[in-house]
Parts: C-alpha cells; structure tokens; sequence
C-alpha cells in the first residue's frame, strides 16, 4: 500500500508498507521538498511528483495508493493547488490501473490515534508503535503518509472482514430457505396468560 499526504507548498510525504493480515510493516518513507520555490515552479513540481510516485509504483507494486483529502479549511488558493497536487497522484496511479481512495485529515487520524485531533506528534509516535519501527518518522509530512496507508489498510480489513461476515450470513439464509443444511424454521402460536396469542420462531 502506497500512502501519499500531499502539498501545495511544503514536502509531499509518501510510504509504503505491507501487512501479513495481522501485522503492518513499513517499507519506504520520506518526503519530496520542492527543488525551486515560487509559483512559476509549480508545474515543475507537479512533474517531479508524479515522476516520484511513477517509481515507487514501479519499485513496489502496490495493490492501492491511499491519499489524503483536500482539508476543507484551507483557502482557495491553497486548495486548488493541493488539489492539482492531489490530481497528479491520481494520474500516477491510473496510469498503472491502481485504485486510489481518500480519507480527509480526521478519519486518519481517528483510525490511527483514536482522536480524530491528533497533532503531528502524537500521530508519529503512533504510527511508530503500528509500524513497530526503531525509530520515530520524519519529517512530519513523511509520518502523515504512513498513517494515510495504514487508514487505508484498516479499512480494507474491516471492510473484508464486513463482507465475510455477510457472505455467511447469506449462505446460512439461503440453506433455510432451500431446506438444506439446518431445518427450516417452524412457527408456534403461544398464549401466556393474561396476553394475547403471540407468534415464536422455533429452529
């Protein structure tokens, strides 16, 4: 899983990490300061993200890429650049038919810290607890990228686990409804007293 916290000004971070089905291990960290300042730089910045993610992508096949959501407090100038930010890592990974999904700054930080107003610090030490790692992660944007993949990652186990939840539901439905497997239900009229006659379900 590839995790990308995204900006329109400052480093983009980016991590990778994979997991087991019960653990989560971190492969790549860091984070890309832009080369030149200024905003007639920016579409040389755009290229030097997407060319960044292109290799990653290249390196570690990732089977997702996880981004963080524009935070809607941001001024309109700021936002749109985040977002052109944002439209590039979608590039990158449409390029390579790779799913992409969103999660906004609270959902992150709620899945990974349990606090949805998490400052940076607390999201580092955690998302160094997760990752089992020797070492905190910097900088900060690089840290924030780890906590998008492992949002995602949680996500997707609950939303597997969700599924398969439903899948034996729907099996133990179905045997009831051919008269296969368990005996179909039957219904009993019981009267208590005092009460009118009620209906029970008997397996």
């Amino acid at each position: 899983m590839l995790g990308v916290d995204p900006a329109a000004a400052g480093a983009t971070g980016y991590g990778v990490i994979e997991s087991d089905g019960r653990r989560c291990r971190m492969l790549r960290f860091g984070a890309l300061s832009a080369t030149h300042k200024g905003p007639e730089h920016f579409p040389e910045r755009l290229r030097e993200i997407h060319a960044m993610l292109c290799d990653l992508i290249e390196e570690f096949q990732p089977h997702g890429v996880a981004v963080e959501s524009v935070f809607t407090a941001l001024n309109v100038k700021t936002a749109l650049k985040l977002a052109e930010v944002r439209g590039v890592v979608l590039l990158a990974a449409a390029q390579r038919d790779i799913p992409v999904c969103s999660y906004s700054p609270r959902e992150v930080k709620a899945s990974v810290a349990g606090y949805g107003h998490a400052d940076k610090q607390q999201m580092q030490l955690m998302v160094r607890t997760l990752l089992g790692m020797s070492e905190t992660p910097e900088p900060a944007d690089a840290a924030d990228a780890l906590a998008v993949a492992l949002c995602h990652m949680q996500a997707a186990q609950f939303r597997a686990r969700l599924a398969a939840g439903t899948s034996r539901v729907n099996i133990r439905v179905n045997e009831r409804a051919t008269g296969s497997g368990a005996s179909a239900p039957s219904l009993r009229i019981a009267r208590s007293r005092g009460a009118g006659s009620r209906i029970s379900l008997l397996q």
